[in-house]
């Protein structure tokens, strides 16, 4: 079984890039609607649609379904749930990456294992 590196406020849900993407996309507005989302993501109606249901059972984001006239649209907006989560999750990428730098320098002139310890290793899967 493979080691894994895990980090506080790394959140497997969103970490996807598809996910990761939607999420970003939605954090720098109000609300979104699909087909802008959709061909942003350059996605199938039916693939959007199970990565916004994934993100809103777990309460990441939520839609709104309006009718104006014979067009119905549908529209998201991340919860602040949603916006926290992904939060802590660019703190924790960004503290990979940071520790990456050291490791890579001690790896590169060869001076043996960093002394950088932010990173906790795990056994589970």
């Amino acid at each position: 079984m493979g080691r894994r590196v895990t980090v506080e406020g790394f959140d497997e849900l969103i970490h996807p890039s598809t996910r990761l993407t939607l999420v970003a996309t939605l954090a720098a507005a109000d609300w979104a609607e699909f087909a802008f989302l959709k061909d942003r993501l350059a996605l199938s109606d039916s693939a959007l649609s199970k990565q916004i249901s994934t993100l809103e059972d777990a309460g990441y984001l939520v839609t709104e379904r309006r009718s104006n006239g014979r067009r119905r649209t549908v529209r998201a907006r991340l919860t602040e749930v949603g916006r926290s989560a992904f939060a802590g999750h660019i703190a924790a990428l960004q503290s990979i990456v940071s520790a990456a730098a050291p490791l890579e320098e001690s790896i590169r002139t060869g001076r043996g294992a960093s002394t950088h310890h932010d990173l906790e290793v795990s056994d589970t899967p």
